[in-house]
């Protein structure tokens, strides 16, 4: 199981610019390990989402449980494979 679910959704609006939306639940843990997580994510999305995202799109990331240990080149292959299947 990946360490975040994307959702993408074409805005239809004839703007290409990407948005782009984070969300971790209590579930995954308290505030600390939260926001380190949100941090990984919005670190992926300034490395890959530029060349990768799908334009006039509102991308969300949502994080999971196994985020916050796996490896961050890990994470970065599945944004990639993601973003692939989304459309990007």
């Amino acid at each position: 199981m990946p360490g975040f679910v994307l959702l993408v959704r074409d805005r239809h609006d004839g703007d290409p610019t990407m948005r782009i939306g984070y969300t971790v639940t209590r579930k995954i843990g308290g505030a600390v390990v939260r926001n380190r997580m949100k941090r990984r994510l919005r670190a992926l999305v300034r490395d890959i989402l530029p060349e990768a995202g799908v334009a006039g799109a509102d991308h969300v990331l949502i994080g999971r449980a196994g985020g916050i240990e796996r490896d961050f080149a890990r994470l970065r292959d599945e944004l990639r494979k993601a973003l692939r299947k989304a459309g990007g």
